[in-house]
């Protein structure tokens, strides 16, 4: 007998809300805004009224440090100690650090290399007493601590301590055996279970109708006994099994979780409590996620009890979809299971150490791993609900320029979901000996996506380049960067010190969180590792959309958990309004990304504002079933009054004629053949074959001419490093159906790199029969195309992966619904321009801004606190910007505040009228790896 579900819709999110839906912003949205005093502004007793009442104390303020910051505003490093500390050295470096400009440190006191530390134990009386002299000479000099809470990453494993101290609070996993059963008729069997096993469940499967059964009470003394029904069965055992090889926690148990904090964060507590909220003032978590966990299968021994405890019923039968398809309740069974498992982690981890934190007024910060692998269920579960209940999310940003470029707005939309002011960075480690240029261009380019707490990575207490693991080494001591630091911290402190206030953030796009399909698609022993994302369905584009959006149309958003959408986000007028104290966003557009798999919560959020005149865009594919059992005819009817069909399979296709694709050479297997390149499918790719070298080439043959305009590429691993494009049989007439080329190919392009989000506008637009792309030289024995796409003169797809098709629906009170099968970039600015005529921020010559590439981008962010709105346009790339802004609304007293030296200077502004919505016009000029602020008050209406 199955459970009935039928009304669990969003039951973790649920219950957690149902007692009182602003519960999590206590004590934690109390301390974190402590932080913010401490970091930034001191205005006294902090709340959110008083932003506002004190607007023109703030803003004095705000001026007066902008134009030479002070040292708590500044950035804070980690250091690492990888050598033997003493008090005289101690206090010696961070004098230094703090005439360079630091604000405060973090110490990790390992990571050396062979992951040399300190040479004293950890948590030691002798290391914890060096520890002190830091807190003591921090607090003599006016400087800050933020506490690191391991020895190395991961956090979780107390430098050792817990493995030998509380081995019962070690990490588990959850394995799962099969054996067959044919009935009628009696069956017996003995089960052995592994030795400190805990049996989470049985249940029987019938292979023909995928009826699932729960028989865990026949697996009695070792031995399986079980009257089996007619058919052939697969009995499934679900263990619990110890997981400690690593030594870490049990991440979703709070009990454990406890001991861990006794171990490290109470330990430094005792040791110096009179810093422990003052001069230590924030704390810092590292990299917990499962994929330490074999098969990233991280499970408790008490999940089934929290389970019934939250939900009323046994979420045994549900346990066979954690590996299968178990028929229409498989999306269903995943997001039930999967999703309490992200909670059990955002609240068994964080919230354990973040509430006992907040005790002594101490914010929490830390980061997970692999923030920009497109499904994160094995790996934290829910990107965006882990910091559900952390002060301070973080991100990590390491090893390479812009790797988590895509990943930075869902940390930045965590904090806005929960009203949180601030999102910290890890930043630079690994990196390697960057020009100072690059401390700039990932500052800007972090901060134009909603970053504002800056941890530089790193400085090294023994800083011979032996010693040190991780480049670049930044301190005073480095030739190459002592002598920029004070003017980078600088810098730094005028960022953080305009976009640290509380403040709402301000876009017109809302784009919801896709997690409910991304659980219902993932599985345990996936066709991918857990650190590389375990199953990543074709689907999900939200991340690349993400990207098009903030980086190519420059239309800022933020992803919005379902969660949020269904008790946050309330329909007003033909808007969505986030309900928070004080990231009070206002929405005009909802747009729905990829997804097979979504919350009739959720969507009948979405239907309410479509009835109301609200803007609906939907991308790739519309979902046709739901995370909740029995409720996918649901789903198809609201989606039918939403977009005026059921699913994608009943939509009308026109596709473009078949393109041949041809390559040079290819990887081993299908998976990588050169059609991998024009699937769109951005999770594929088209790989040279192994030890190819320089000279590759993929080519493309139409079988009649086409007219290109654009062409867009996204190279994995940014191997290339000089190409050319290549036309089939080029018609110098355009309009000609005679072949009149003078060469069967002729280049079209020479360029250097490629990467993520090459774009190239082809004027006037070319008509052949082809086209080649021809790799002469790369930085690797092979290279990989993910995608290249090729649009006409009116923006249609011309490849045959991506069907061109654009599904348009509308009601009497003004509201629209756009399906796009592909969002290109042409598609999507269309239908923006339609949904949002005049739009928060417009740039003119939109072409003509530099894309997104290794050199940089040029993005922007805009916020509204203390009663003024603040702008911040960054140019982290090698191109000058010249282009005229448009800003929705009429401003008086606009300034440009330059983060570089501190001077502010008067806009000229036009004030002009976008139809018959009033706007402002601003000349906005920015040398290559720039940025600048624009402050201004908006002219009441």
């Amino acid at each position: 007998m199955q459970p009935d579900i039928s009304n669990l819709a969003s039951a973790d999110a649920a219950d957690f809300l149902k007692e009182e839906p602003m519960r999590h912003t206590s004590s934690i949205w109390r301390v974190s805004v402590a932080l913010f005093a401490t970091l930034s502004v001191t205005l006294g007793p902090m709340s959110a009224g008083m932003v506002h009442a004190q607007a023109d104390d703030t803003w004095d303020t705000l001026t007066r440090e902008f134009r030479e910051p002070p040292l708590q505003r500044k950035s804070r490093p980690l250091w690492f100690w990888n050598g033997l500390p003493t008090a005289e050295e101690t206090a010696r470096q961070m004098e230094k650090l703090c005439e360079i400009g630091y604000a405060g440190v973090a110490i990790l006191p390992g990571g050396g290399k062979g992951n040399r530390g300190p040479g004293l134990p950890f948590m030691s009386p002798e290391y914890l007493q060096q520890y002190k002299v830091a807190a003591d000479t921090a607090k003599r000099l006016g400087m800050k601590m933020c506490l690191y809470d391991e020895y190395w990453f991961p956090s979780g494993y107390a430098g050792g301590l817990l493995a030998k101290q509380y081995p019962e609070a070690l990490s588990k996993r959850l394995d799962r055996t099969v054996f067959s059963a044919k009935g009628p008729g009696p069956f017996e069997r003995e089960v052995k279970l592994p030795d400190g096993a805990r049996l989470m469940g049985v249940v029987a499967v019938r292979d023909a109708d995928k009826q699932r059964v729960d028989v865990s009470a026949q697996l009695s003394q070792g031995v399986f006994h079980w009257d089996v029904p007619e058919g052939e069965w697969r009995i499934q055992t679900f263990v619990c099994v110890p997981d400690g090889a690593r030594g870490l926690v049990d991440y979703l148990e709070p009990e454990s979780v406890g001991k861990f904090y006794e171990l490290t964060y109470e330990a430094y507590r005792r040791a110096m409590p009179e810093h422990f909220g003052t001069t230590i003032d924030s704390a810092f978590y590292d990299e917990p996620t499962f994929h330490w966990i074999d098969g990233g299968r991280a499970w408790t021994p008490r999940f089934n009890e929290y389970f019934q405890q939250r939900f009323g019923f046994n979420p045994v039968p549900l346990y066979p979809a954690l590996w299968e398809d178990i028929g229409p309740d498989t999306a269903a069974a995943r997001n039930t299971l999967f999703g309490f498992r992200a909670t059990l982690f955002s609240e068994g981890f964080v919230k354990t150490i973040a509430e006992r934190l907040a005790e002594h007024g101490v914010p929490l910060t830390g980061h997970l791993d692999q923030e920009e692998i497109v499904n994160p269920v094995g790996l934290c579960g829910d990107l965006m609900k882990a910091f559900q209940y952390q002060p301070i999310p973080g991100l990590d940003q390491v090893f390479k320029y812009g790797r988590g470029s895509k990943m930075y707005k869902i940390i930045s939309s965590a904090a806005y979901n929960y009203d949180r002011s601030l999102v910290m960075t890890e930043v630079y480690g690994g990196e390697g000996r960057i020009p100072i240029e690059m401390l700039y261009r990932e500052a800007m380019d972090q901060a134009a996506k909603g970053v504002n707490l800056f941890v530089p990575h790193a400085v090294w207490y023994d800083a011979t380049p032996e010693q040190i693991n991780f480049q670049p080494e930044l301190s005073h001591r480095d030739p190459l960067y002592g002598k920029a630091l004070p003017a980078y911290n600088r810098y730094i402190g005028r960022i953080q010190g305009l976009l640290q206030p509380p403040a709402r953030h301000v876009a017109d796009v809302a784009v919801l969180y896709p997690i409910a399909s991304l659980q219902a698609a993932y599985h345990f022993d996936g066709p991918l590792k857990p650190y590389a994302g375990g199953v990543v369905p074709e689907e999900a584009d939200y991340m690349d959309l993400g990207e098009t959006l903030s980086l190519r149309l420059r239309r800022d958003y933020t992803f919005v958990h379902p969660d949020v959408v269904e008790t946050k986000l309330r329909v007003v007028g033909n808007t969505l309004i986030m309900e928070n104290k004080i990231n009070r966003e206002q929405f005009r557009v909802f747009v729905m990304p990829g997804m097979r798999a979504i919350r009739v919560g959720t969507l009948r959020k979405v239907l309410e504002f479509y009835r109301a005149g609200g803007q609906v865009i939907a991308t790739t594919r519309l979902p046709d079933r739901s995370a909740e059992p029995r409720q996918s005819d649901e789903v198809a009817r609201l989606i039918r009054e939403i977009f005026g069909h059921d699913t994608l399979s009943q939509l009308k296709k026109t596709r473009s004629q078949e393109v041949k694709a041809s390559a040079s050479s290819s990887f081993a297997g299908s998976e990588h053949s050169p059609q991998r390149a024009i699937d769109s499918v951005a999770t594929t790719r088209w790989n040279s074959a192994a030890q190819s070298g320089n000279d590759q080439w993929l080519a493309l043959e139409f079988g009649k001419p086409k007219t290109i305009a654009r062409i867009e590429i996204n190279e994995a691993f940014d191997r290339v490093r000089r190409f050319r494009l290549q036309g089939l049989n080029v018609r110098k007439n355009r309009e000609s159906e005679e072949n009149d080329a003078a060469d069967a190919w002729a280049d079209l392009h020479e360029g250097a790199t490629i990467g993520a989000a090459f774009s190239l506008k082809l004027e006037p637009p070319q008509t052949c029969e082809g086209l080649r792309l021809v790799f002469d030289e790369i930085d690797s024995d092979c290279l990989s195309i993910r995608e290249l796409a090729l649009f006409a003169p009116d923006g249609s797809n011309l490849l045959p992966g991506g069907d061109t098709m654009v599904a348009r629906n509308e009601n009497a009170a003004g509201g629209r619904a756009w399906f796009l099968q592909t969002a290109s970039e042409e598609l999507l600015r269309s239908v923006l321009d339609e949904a949002v005529a005049v739009p928060d921020v417009r740039f003119a010559d939109l072409d003509q801004l530099p894309a997104a590439s290794v050199q940089g981008e040029f993005s922007y962010l805009h916020r509204r606190i203390a009663k003024r709105d603040v702008w911040f346009f960054a140019n982290s790339s090698d191109r000058a910007v010249e282009t005229t802004v448009r800003l929705r609304g009429q401003f008086d007293d606009l300034q440009w505040w330059n983060p570089h030296n501190g001077d502010m200077s008067p806009a000229a502004a036009a004030k002009t009228t976008g139809g018959s919505i009033k706007v402002t016009d601003v000349e906005l000029r920015l040398p290559p790896v720039r940025s600048v602020f624009l402050v201004g008050r908006e002219i009441p209406r």
